[in-house]
């Protein structure tokens, strides 16, 4: 499909969040299991709780907006990232070392949705979408929030037990 119009970037980087944010549904479980340090491990089970919320503000953001659909465009970057972040659970033992890398493989997820989320609030003002832009403001906050608690966990405890 050749894009043609805000409009219609607008749509596909809305759908490609959508399939980003199903991802993280799956994979942040996996990450609360892999996760040794309680507080690490409690942190990604409540970021689950804040994606299921994500995902319903992204369905009233298209729902706000006449004749916007959310379509099945799977987002392959956020797919690397999760990946990744397997490959690492995978190749690493239960313990410091492995949540010190967790936090490295989810800030990368969190930067990534920091910057989409960034990029669909500019277009949803620039397009008139008053609603959608508040409802994908108030996930931008908080993907900045789950990113900067992230940083706090490594810097309190996680990374100097790796070390």
């Amino acid at each position: 499909m050749v894009i043609k119009s805000a409009n219609e970037l607008f749509v596909r980087l809305l759908s490609e969040t959508n399939s980003a944010e199903k991802q993280m549904t799956r994979a942040l479980p996996k990450m609360a299991r892999a996760a040794d340090d309680p507080k690490l491990s409690d942190a990604f089970k409540e970021h689950l709780e804040e994606t299921q919320g994500q995902l319903e503000r992204i369905e009233k953001a298209a729902d706000s907006i006449p004749d916007i659909r959310v379509k099945r465009i799977k987002s392959y970057a956020m797919e690397s990232l999760i990946e990744e972040g397997q490959e690492l659970i995978e190749s690493t033992e239960k313990g410091p070392v492995r949540d010190a890398g967790m936090i490295g493989a989810a800030q990368k997820v969190e930067h990534f949705e920091i910057a989409t989320y960034g990029t669909l609030c500019e277009l949803a003002e620039q397009l008139g979408y008053t609603e959608a832009k508040q409802l994908l403001a108030e996930t931008l906050k908080e993907e900045k929030a789950a990113d900067d608690k992230l940083s706090k966990l490594a810097k309190a405890d996680i990374n100097r037990k790796a070390g």
